[in-house]
């Protein structure tokens, strides 16, 4: 047998999505790979870009992930320098997370790379295709 047939898995969804964010996925690994930065940890690094004083519980909402997950990615980041943790300003039980100095630069410039990437990734498609893409995607999940 020369050629597969794959036409019956090219009318899943499920398998299109996979196959598309593996190859998205390989690229970001590559290209962050200088950050020491994995999906998820960018993912969590932005959100606290864009939301300074998140707390580690809007985190694991927004981003699906379990507390006690988080709770070492949040270390390891704060080890790293890239984040701190300072009190809220109206609740002294909860923790704001900021970027530190070093996390500011480091997520400007990573998330130039993302962008990068995804315009790299995205080529194939017009702005059009592009923005229906992911407002299509984004409908499966919220």
């Amino acid at each position: 047998m020369e050629k597969i047939d794959t036409s019956y898995l090219e009318t899943l969804l499920g398998y299109n999505a996979r196959r598309a964010a593996l190859v998205i996925i390989e690229q970001f690994l590559k290209r962050m790979a200088v950050y020491d930065l994995r999906p998820v940890d960018f993912s969590v690094l932005s959100l606290i870009t864009h939301n300074p004083g998140i707390s580690s519980r809007q985190l694991c909402s927004a981003l699906n992930i379990m507390p006690p997950n988080l709770v070492g990615m949040i270390n390891t980041l704060e080890k790293r320098e890239l984040i701190l943790r300072k009190p809220h300003p109206s609740d002294r039980r909860i923790l704001g997370l900021h970027l530190s100095d070093a996390g500011g630069k480091l997520m400007k410039n990573a998330e130039q790379t993302a962008k990068e990437l995804e315009n790299d990734a995205a080529s194939k498609l017009s702005a059009s295709e592009r923005k229906t893409l992911t407002r299509l995607l984004q409908k499966i999940y919220t």
